[in-house]
């Protein structure tokens, strides 16, 4: 089993930027695909991007390709998301989680841990 603590959310204007951080530990963080997602209220949950066991594939959802990256550091067990050119939109909790498989998904089915997940306010 693997556990994830996300962290590193905040307020921001807009325009600004922020970097998550998804802590790992359990399992051999490695073996695991990694995903972030957010939900704001009253929405359901949507996919921001993944990344493969060893970081060399990336995939985005439309709404954040150009501005945000994800990244992981597997020395540190350590999962990020690069977050540029906030917008009030990107307000959310955002989550990250891990699949054992090894695929790399774009929506929530699939993925077997998740973290609790930490806030984002962007502020116009």
């Amino acid at each position: 089993q693997v556990q994830l603590v996300e962290s590193g959310g905040g307020l921001v204007q807009a325009g600004g930027s922020l970097r998550l951080s998804c802590a790992a530990s359990g399992r051999t963080f490695s073996d695991y695909s990694m995903g972030w997602f957010r939900q704001a209220p009253g929405k359901d949950r949507e996919f921001v991007a993944a990344i493969s066991r060893s970081g060399g594939v990336t995939t985005y959802g439309d709404s954040v390709k150009g501005r945000f990256t994800i990244s992981r550091d597997n020395a540190k067990n350590t999962l990020y998301l690069q977050m540029n050119s906030l917008k009030p939109e990107d307000t959310a909790v955002y989550y990250c989680a891990a699949d054992r498989t090894g695929v790399i998904r774009t929506t929530r089915i699939g993925y077997d841990y998740w973290g609790q997940g930490t806030q984002v306010t962007v502020s116009s």
